[in-house]
């Protein structure tokens, strides 16, 4: 049977969003910038998604960007999508999906594009539906544009521990100042404060097919072990399933026990397993 890879067009977008429904809270990512693009006036096209395609019939799918995210990967399909990120040289910062997917892709690339900085090979996928039975803490809200100027620095950390780089590297202070003032002004940012330092804060990164997916969960180290976190974190829940998408999912390192346990205690159960290859 003939087989071809090229980007998704406006006739091959009902067969993507089919491989995405399958998966929701797998492909929360990709969903988000299909349905980012779909309010556009224009018609929607996604040069930045390539189809591998099997006698006409869309069967696999990858994101092309800053992440390099599989969609529903065979075997076949990451070798011929390798064979075109190998010609194109690496441009991204990280390959992230599910484990198995984004690893083989990964054995695939690795020697045109280099040594990697960091293999996180086993991340749990977590999600909850349903309010939590930990007591929320009213503290917690929504940020304003007046929380900015202390809540970018504590992203800035939150990052720089997590990912091991700040995102300020390169000039990219105004650029990642805005990012978070975006996320603020849509309504997909939290924040506890006292005076002027943050206690918590967390994020949605992105919101598609349902499902929202929580990120930068973070507690100011001078306020650690003091229980904070879990009624933190039952808030953020219940803002995100009532306000945002009835699914609220997460994923975290296998190695971050206290996170699993936290997460675990407020509600959330595993429901996949991702990794994530960063540059």
């Amino acid at each position: 049977m003939a087989h071809e890879v090229k980007a998704i067009d406006n006739a091959s977008l009902p067969a993507l969003r089919a491989l995405i429904e399958r998966e929701p809270i797998r492909h929360c990512f990709v969903a988000s910038r299909i349905e980012a693009g779909g309010r556009s006036f224009w018609k929607p096209s996604f040069p930045d998604i390539l189809g591998y395609f099997d006698d006409g019939h869309l069967k696999s799918a990858l994101l092309l960007g800053a992440n390099v995210v599989p969609i529903n990967t065979s075997q076949t399909a990451r070798r011929e999508f390798a064979d075109v990120l190998i010609r194109a040289g690496r441009r991204a910062s990280s390959i992230v999906g599910p484990a198995e997917e984004a690893l083989d892709l990964w054995d695939l690339v690795k020697g045109p594009w280099g040594t990697a900085r960091e293999i996180r090979a086993q991340q749990p996928v977590l999600a909850m539906t349903e309010r939590s039975v930990v007591q929320p803490d009213d503290q917690v809200r929504y940020s304003t544009l007046a929380d900015l100027d202390i809540l970018v620095p504590a992203c800035v950390e939150m990052f720089t521990q997590e990912v091991g780089i700040s995102p300020l590297v390169g000039g990219s202070a105004n650029s990642y100042r805005t990012r978070i003032s975006e996320l603020v002004s849509n309504r997909r940012s939290f924040i506890k404060r006292i005076d002027d330092t943050v206690v918590f804060k967390a994020e949605v990164g992105c919101v598609g097919g349902g499902v929202a997916q929580i990120q930068g969960v973070w507690v100011n180290p001078a306020f650690r072990a003091q229980g904070i976190a879990a009624p933190a974190m039952s808030t953020v829940v219940q803002r995100v399933i009532e306000d945002i998408a009835p699914t609220a999912s997460l994923y975290v390192n296998d190695f971050n026990t206290p996170a699993l346990a936290l997460y675990k205690s407020v509600g959330f159960h595993q429901v996949d397993t991702f990794a994530t290859v960063l540059f």
